[in-house]
């Protein structure tokens, strides 16, 4: 028996005069860890496919900022019976990735990025964010203006074309 993966909802950008001709996939995930780990090996071969190799320090940089945003929304953002959503679009000309995740609960969002708490030396959890901001050009998040839940991004500056 053979099962067959959803398609992505988009996986180029339109190319009209004016755009970016960058790249984009997106599609929607379980909100557990099978679906985090689902959604970063996706995004992983999207990034190879686009430009961006396996086993050079943009690829794994990026791969790692989504792996922490994914498993924090199946971690801190998980609603039962809803997924979570990602985005990942290649600017061509600015060399930007950007990340965005998006799941359903509202009531659990993320500190400031300029209010990063850090963590105790006995704690064993709170780090993935400090990760974030230490590898990411910038981040943040926002409450989603369509519906319950909210969607945290990360920008990533690429050295290497794409």
């Amino acid at each position: 028996m053979t099962s067959q993966l959803p398609s992505p909802t988009s996986t180029t950008q339109p190319g009209s005069p004016g755009d970016d001709l960058g790249h984009t996939f997106e599609m929607r995930f379980t909100s557990t860890p099978r679906g985090a780990r689902l959604a970063r090996r996706l995004a992983a071969h999207r990034l190879d496919t686009w430009g961006l190799p396996y086993g050079t320090g943009p690829h794994e940089e990026i791969v790692l900022v989504l792996g922490e945003l994914t498993a924090n929304a199946v971690q801190h953002g998980h609603v039962p019976g809803r997924d979570f959503h990602l985005l990942l679009h290649v600017s061509a000309p600015t060399r930007t990735v950007r990340i965005e995740i998006t799941d359903t609960r509202t009531e659990r969002t993320p500190p400031e990025p300029e209010a990063l708490p850090a963590p105790g030396s006995e704690d064993t959890g709170g780090r993935g964010l400090l990760l974030v901001a230490a590898l990411a050009t910038r981040w943040g998040w926002h409450l989603r203006p369509d519906g319950p839940g909210k969607t945290v991004w990360a920008e990533c500056v690429c050295a290497t074309p794409t």
